[in-house]
């Protein structure tokens, strides 16, 4: 039986962005921190729609902000998403429509997981982009940070309740 036929089952989600250096990792980081702080048992990864990135560690900017706000991603590294991930992962997010009609399209016929975008899952925000901040300042990390973080926390709430 797969984990996602059970009827209590631990979460696994994984967030998409583009090349997974800047937006995805720190999903991936903040909600690791919301999970731990509510007490909910989940699993947490981040991935690419493009494998241009593969290996490296995310964005320095990301990094610095996430830092800022008490959470280390340093250690993580860019990968792209998967076949198999449509099967190992309950929930995959992407964090802008781009990602997300990347992710329908390569979905294999049959799998199981949820797709949404990220703020899909905060109040009043459904249907909603994060909008990349590679190309921007300081100031764009700092509010891509408050819309991943305001996703996650909803999120993280709504896997807890069920």
């Amino acid at each position: 039986m797969l984990a996602r036929e059970s009827a209590v089952m631990k979460p696994h989600v994984v967030f998409v962005c583009l090349g997974n250096i800047c937006r995805s990792p720190l999903a991936e980081g903040a909600f690791r921190r919301e999970a731990a702080l509510i007490g909910l048992d989940a699993d947490a990864d981040s991935a690419a729609t493009r494998d241009w990135h593969e290996g490296k560690a995310p964005d320095r900017r990301s990094i610095a902000v996430a830092r800022k706000h008490g959470v280390n991603i340093s250690s993580q590294r860019a990968r792209p998403l998967r076949s198999e991930d449509f099967a190992r992962f309950t929930h995959i997010i992407g964090m802008d429509r781009a990602n997300l009609k990347a992710i329908a399209d390569m979905a294999p016929a049959g799998h199981g997981a949820h797709l949404s975008l990220l703020l899909d899952h905060a109040p009043g925000r459904a249907g909603q982009e994060i909008d990349d901040p590679w190309a921007g300042r300081a100031a764009d990390f700092e509010r891509c940070w408050a819309e991943v973080l305001e996703g996650v926390t909803a999120l993280a709430a709504a896997l807890k309740s069920h």
